[in-house]
């Protein structure tokens, strides 16, 4: 049972993500609320308000279906004029920015909310008008059910304004990149947390055997409750491989167990593992370091040629790696002080490499975004870092930086400053 729950959280989580999530669910409710008026309708509800607030009643057949139909044919078309604009933040943010921003962008809630208190109040209305008899007495006209059905129209057109600003807001640079920053900051401090009197014993799993996947898929989520329960029942230790986030294939090594496993047991740590077609910032903070990396190449490309907007990226890129600095790169899962599995993270070479090496091809001729670098450099390594080899691996990325910059700079002052600048940091190597 425990099990069962652990894993329908999971569920939730990943399905809660999906564009038509709380839409179906609002849709949903309003379906069911619908009928739940015409029960009340059917006890006499209007009669009643009819008698003692009659102000509060639509008492003509013909008028309320004529209010419900404009109201649904306004919802409507407000609703494809709303998403008509997502759409087009989407293809914008595509060509502009990177097109990895588009996941994190359909699954903001704001706008899945907004759509689903449109399909919420046309369901509503579409109901209580197939309800209406436009011959009938005032008493039978469900004239309560039609004033709720105004009310929700009024507060989807709220609803309308405010999707107007949210999304000026959304396709602005400067918010994307605070967005991006915001979810890969509270993801790191939710890792960096656990880490806190972390215990690193765990034995070699050099001649442990290999297990496979039996999916492909960007591995999203790792149910690890259930997993140090299975390792608790069974008495075993699990070396999970592949680095979370990154595109798992079909039949390559997934874990690894210090025991031989049965089938039934396999299936069940298998069971565990989440495979998804897209990548979340909110699961894998390695990605939130891609977007801006390519955010800070596209704004560098002959195309746009937005230094402002690589700059900005730049500082957020250098307050992210500053707080990567402080995560090791390897991680464990522990319970009542007892270490059960042992996760491999992307090494911050790796993953410093993988963000230089796209910066410097496309901006590697620009002066002013290798001075922005160098003083990345200069900041990040007087920055606290839990491995003493971090600083190493800062200086051989300034000095490739540099490299590059001569090689692609011919204005000799631009490269005398660059030079100068490297020194005073003393990232200055040799020429």
């Amino acid at each position: 049972m425990k099990q069962l729950y652990n894993r329908t959280i999971s569920f939730f989580n990943v399905i809660e993500s999906k564009i038509a999530f709380y839409p179906t669910l609002l849709a949903f409710l309003g379906f069911n609320f619908a009928f739940f008026m015409l029960y009340l309708e059917n006890r006499g509800i209007s009669k009643y308000l009819l008698e003692h607030v009659p102000v509060l009643v639509m008492d003509n057949g013909d008028t309320a279906m004529t209010m419900l139909s404009a109201l649904i044919s306004g919802l409507i078309s407000m609703v494809v004029f709303s998403f008509s604009m997502v759409m087009l933040l989407l293809s914008q943010a595509s060509s502009n920015f990177s097109p990895r921003l588009l996941p994190g962008l359909i699954s903001d809630k704001r706008h899945q909310v907004i759509l689903g208190i449109y399909l919420f109040t046309i369901l509503y209305c579409i109901f209580i008008l197939f309800s209406i008899q436009p011959t009938v007495d005032k008493e039978q006209i469900p004239g309560f059910s039609v004033l709720l059905g105004i009310i929700q129209t009024v507060i989807s057109i709220y609803a309308f304004i405010y999707f107007i600003h949210n999304i000026s807001q959304s396709i602005q640079i400067s918010n994307i990149l605070q967005n991006i920053f915001e979810t890969a900051r509270k993801r790191l401090d939710k890792l960096l947390s656990t880490e806190e009197n972390q215990i690193d014993e765990f034995p070699s799993s050099d001649d442990w055997k290999e297990y496979h996947s039996e999916k492909s898929g960007y591995l999203q989520n790792i149910s690890f409750t259930n997993l140090i329960d299975i390792c608790e029942a069974n008495d075993i230790l699990l070396h999970i491989l592949p680095v979370k986030g990154i595109f798992v294939l079909s039949g390559i090594p997934l874990f690894k167990a210090n025991k031989d496993l049965d089938e039934d047991l396999i299936k069940k740590v298998l069971s565990n593992f989440n495979f998804a077609r897209e990548e979340l910032v909110a699961d894998n903070y390695t990605l939130a370091f891609k977007q801006i990396t390519e955010i800070i190449v596209k704004a560098m490309s002959p195309g746009i040629n937005d230094p402002g907007t690589a700059i900005n990226g730049i500082d957020y890129l250098t307050e992210l790696l500053s707080m990567r600095m402080k995560k090791k790169d390897s991680s464990v899962i522990i319970r009542d002080e007892k270490v059960y599995i042992k996760l491999n993270t992307i090494d911050f070479e790796d993953l410093l490499y993988n963000i230089m090496a796209a910066i410097r091809t496309y901006c590697k001729h620009d002066i002013v975004i290798v001075q922005k670098l160098l003083l990345m450099f200069y900041y990040l390594e007087k920055q606290q870092s839990s491995d003493s080899s971090y600083s190493k691996i800062l200086r051989k990325e300034a000095d490739s930086l540099l490299k590059d910059a001569r090689a692609s700079i011919d204005n000799e002052e631009d490269i005398e400053k660059a030079t100068q600048l490297a020194l005073n940091f003393n990232l200055q190597t040799k020429n």
